[in-house]
């Protein structure tokens, strides 16, 4: 019998560190600087940073991508509150925090701001914001439910939040596209090595993810394989480019990719998946700091 916390509904309260917490601030101040960073270093050059940093389009974009980002956190705890009172119990903020019917209208909130800042950008923009809006509403309420479906929303999404600035100023340099493929494989591989560590959570409450179905040695052998496609796929984008300190860059990945590698073969228990996930988001956090090389 489950040993978890109630929900305290009767005592919950509005809470700002609550909320933070809720959205994963630290999540969205990577995707603002990624934002940033790959338009200033990748669309470049990078001594014409003053165009960036006073154009209000992109400070459109930005915030209304991680406004949807935010909204499409709130939405997912809000779906997943019986499960995450079995996998992560001391995180749950929906219910326990913050009341749902307050969580819903800051989701809806913050949609809304993400939806007026792509419609004062452009209709191509508005679009892409609707779509991502739609989509993690989706992905929270069944895709994630499904295997490999839900793992690729959120990795079509982590790519498109990089995109979206090549989209904008008509881009036409593979460099940010390299960028957003490494954001979405390096997603992909997160998320089915989340799926790894809430296996217990997700197989009580009849989720259909990956290792539910599959087993997780059969699903470790699937991450192996695509980070294989994936190091064949980045070659070959590298070698339409020229810059050799982004050769150095993904050359130097390479052990630490190993060591992921090693430490996946190893892991048999949630905190080792925990600590893969972790060490993932390093990895992707890295990525994004590498745009400073080109």
């Amino acid at each position: 019998m489950s040993t978890a916390p109630a929900p305290v509904t009767a005592e919950t309260r509005f809470s700002i560190p609550g909320v933070l917490k809720l959205v994963r601030w630290p999540n969205l101040l990577m995707i603002a600087v990624s934002q940033y960073l790959a338009a200033i270093f990748l669309l470049g050059p990078a001594a014409n940073y003053g165009r960036y940093l006073k154009d209000l389009n992109l400070l459109l974009i930005c915030v209304g991508t991680v406004s949807i980002a935010a909204a499409g956190y709130i939405i997912n705890d809000y779906y997943d509150v019986k499960i995450d009172y079995i996998n992560k119990p001391e995180r749950v903020i929906v219910g326990n925090i913050l009341k749902r019917r307050v969580a819903m209208f800051i989701h809806i909130g913050l949609n809304l701001i993400g939806l007026i800042c792509g419609a004062l950008v452009s209709l191509k923009i508005a679009s892409i914001n609707l779509l991502a809006a739609t989509w993690l509403w989706g992905y929270s309420n069944q895709l994630k439910r499904m295997p490999l479906i839900g793992n690729f929303s959120v990795a079509i999404l982590s790519a498109l939040a990089i995109a979206i600035v090549g989209i904008h100023y008509g881009a036409a340099d593979n460099l940010i596209y390299i960028y957003a493929i490494f954001a979405f494989v390096v997603s992909l591989i997160r998320e089915i090595v989340k799926d790894l560590e809430d296996l217990k959570g997700d197989e009580t409450f009849g989720c259909k993810t990956l290792p539910v179905v599959w087993g997780i040695r059969p699903t470790k052998s699937l991450i192996f394989v695509l980070m294989f496609l994936f190091a064949l796929l980045l070659i070959n984008m590298l070698k339409e480019i020229d810059n050799n300190n982004i050769y150095l860059y993904f050359a130097a990945m390479f052990l630490p990719a190993v060591y992921f590698i090693y430490r996946l073969w190893i892991a048999d228990t949630r905190k080792h998946f925990h600590q893969l996930s972790t060490y993932l988001k390093l990895f992707m956090a890295s990525g994004i700091l590498s745009m400073i090389l080109a």
